[in-house]
């Protein structure tokens, strides 16, 4: 099994700046993808930005130019570096791995979720 564990989140004024990281460990093999999505409440969770092992990002359209996505591959991390915050960036982060790992003398392919971390944008 994989477990992912964000940190970061905080408080943070309009037009601030805040990174977010997360750790993946476990009996990981490769992670093909890994990055961030948010939610608020009353909303589906939405992605925020990935990237790949290979280094090809993907990001939303209301975050582009503002947010960078980043890996440390061989210590299994994810970041994300937000900058220019809006009040609409206020949210639940969770981290995301589309990860394979050795599973019960086998190996498997699956998603994994961290447990989120808040990030509050203010005046």
């Amino acid at each position: 099994q994989v477990r992912l564990v964000e940190s970061g989140g905080d408080f943070v004024q309009l037009g601030g700046s805040l990174r977010l990281s997360c750790a993946a460990s476990g009996n990981i093999l490769i992670i093909h993808s890994m990055g961030w999505y948010r939610q608020t409440p009353g909303k589906q969770r939405e992605l925020v930005a990935t990237a790949t092992t290979g280094g090809r990002t993907n990001y939303a359209e209301s975050v582009k130019g503002r947010f960078t996505v980043s890996r440390d591959n061989p210590k299994n991390t994810v970041y994300l570096q937000m900058d220019s915050l809006k009040s609409e960036d206020t949210a639940v982060y969770y981290c995301y791995a589309d990860a394979v790992d050795r599973r019960s003398g086998t190996v498997a392919r699956d998603e994994y979720w961290g447990q989120g971390t808040q990030v509050t944008v203010s005046f």
